[in-house]
């Protein structure tokens, strides 16, 4: 019974590969390379890029008066010539501004141009950031997940060469902050899973295996509240990180009820759900719901923003007029969202995504010169690494299957990942949707193409030949990566190149 008692123990808490300092090393060292080819020259182009015209404008609103403002007439002309004087340049009028998007994104553009003044470098400067902490951050998730270091550096070095991933760190919208703060959730979440095994573990070792119809109460949970606060801030950014609080939450419950089925509860769903759920969905709903209002609280206490005095000639009513107001808000940010069909020469349907086949332009001057050839050309396409991508194709199918056939926990997270940020959007076919909408996914993309190569090296027990043929492999492929990132780097970063060698880059027409 001892010996089975401690082979539970092993596979509720398996070891991971490095402790200290070591296993900092690789994620700290694609981290770097990403922050090398986010901030190099982040200030280029020298305009406003595509939707900055709103986000940056907004960001700068919030730290003039706490809310967004209406701007006046030639505002993207003052945006670029502000620069540390933007407290004092009349860029808005007096009233509030309607938008379609929380604040915390927008806050995030603030605090760069808050540092560094309301310029190109300024309003992108916070984004960069976290798209390159975003590499460190999956790296180490990733070496959690799988139990190996050369994995989780792995995962890091293809999300830093990923040109959406890039291209989105290098432009002042929101998205990749709710990227961001969805990828954490899912890395404390995944915190949680361990702690709480570990917990359980110890707890076999000292009583013997959970005899009870349900089993145990599973502690406290700090790192599940890390998560909620983190998905607080993802809904903060974009409503669309809601799908990914109730994926994540459900997935952190059949994680319980598995740990409580290796423990040998007889019942472990219904434990999960009887002793789990309760406190799980309620907390989230009131910890999203809480950090959320948190965010809007310029829109509360100032006089200006929009639709604050909605209310006032609507009649009596039990409710807040300030509360009525922000209600009216929101169903005017949601018919919005809900409604949008105006057509955009580089809009995507989402069942296209996988395939990268219709990239964003965010900028594209045909006129620039300097190149050293008769024309020349200048691009932000926001495309994803080929490489990565059509890997994908096969990648993400074999992960569903192992998820499916083999009960591999650790695929079922990624496609969770996956599914929570992509099919959502099946909802609204006819939307104008764009396919850097994928910037929130795509560490997920990366973490099913990195446990399908992990498949290929072959278990740490696998015959050498094995080993080698899966050593091989892999290093065509991650070698093929560096390549296509070196490649399209130029027309991810706006370089001025000869147009001949921009047309080059071109693979398939629907890219132009």
């Amino acid at each position: 019974m001892e010996r089975s008692q401690e082979s539970v123990a092993q596979r509720l808490n398996p070891p991971l590969p490095s402790h200290g300092w070591r296993n900092w090393l690789g994620p700290l060292a694609v981290g770097a390379v990403a922050g090398v080819l986010r901030f190099t020259n982040l200030g280029t182009p020298n305009e406003v890029v595509f939707d900055e015209t709103y986000y940056a404008k907004d960001a700068w609103g919030l730290l003039r008066f706490g809310v967004e403002h209406q701007e006046v007439e030639g505002h993207e002309e003052l945006m670029l010539s502000a620069g540390d004087a933007w407290r004092t340049i009349p860029a808005f009028t007096n009233e509030g501004s309607f938008v379609v998007h929380p604040p915390v994104g927008k806050w995030t553009i603030a605090a760069g141009e808050y540092l560094f003044g309301v310029s190109p470098f300024g309003w992108r400067f916070m984004v960069a950031l976290l798209g390159t902490i975003a590499v460190i951050a999956l790296a180490r998730i990733v070496r959690r997940l799988s139990r190996s270091d050369t994995l989780g550096v792995i995962a890091g070095l293809l999300l830093a060469l990923d040109g959406i991933h890039l291209v989105l760190s290098r432009t002042a919208l929101v998205d990749l902050t709710l990227g961001f703060w969805v990828l954490l959730a899912f890395g404390a979440l995944l915190l949680d899973r361990d702690h709480t095994r570990a917990r359980l573990a110890r707890g076999v070792l000292a009583d013997g295996f959970a005899n009870s119809r349900l089993g145990p109460w599973l502690g406290a949970r700090p790192w599940r509240w890390i998560a909620i606060l983190c998905l607080g801030l993802a809904c903060a950014s974009k409503w669309s990180g809601a799908w990914f609080a109730l994926a994540f939450i459900v997935l952190s419950l059949f994680w319980d009820a598995g740990a409580r089925r290796a423990i040998g509860v007889k019942r472990p769903y219904l434990g999960a759900l009887a002793l789990d759920a309760p406190m799980a969905l309620l907390g989230t709903g009131i910890g999203v719901l809480a950090v959320y209002l948190a965010s809007w609280t310029g829109w509360f206490v100032t006089e200006t923003g929009w639709g604050r005095t909605w209310a006032a000639d609507k009649g009596p009513s039990p409710v807040p007029g300030l509360f009525r107001g922000f209600w009216h808000y929101h169903w005017q940010m949601w018919n919005f969202h809900t409604t949008l069909g105006s057509e955009h020469s580089y809009q995507s349907n989402p069942l296209s995504w996988p395939f990268m086949s219709r990239p964003t332009s965010f900028h594209y001057d045909g006129d620039v010169t300097g190149c050293g050839a008769d024309k020349c050309a200048s691009e932000v396409l926001a495309l994803g690494n080929p490489i990565i991508w059509w890997a994908a194709l096969l990648a993400v199918p074999y992960q569903l299957w192992c998820w499916i056939a083999r009960r591999d926990w650790c695929a079922g997270a990624a496609i969770v990942g996956i599914a929570a940020g992509w099919l959502p959007w099946m909802l609204y076919l006819d939307r104008t949707v764009f396919t850097f909408y994928t910037v929130v996914y795509v560490p997920f993309v990366v973490m099913a193409v990195t446990l399908s190569l992990g498949a290929i090296l072959g278990p740490r027990d696998a015959g050498e030949r094995r080993r080698r043929t899966g050593v091989i492999l892999v290093t065509a492929y991650l070698v093929a990566v560096v390549a296509a990132a070196w490649f399209f780097y130029p027309i991810w970063t706006g370089e001025t190149i000869p147009y001949e060698s921009w047309r080059l880059r071109m693979w398939l027409p629907t890219w132009v």
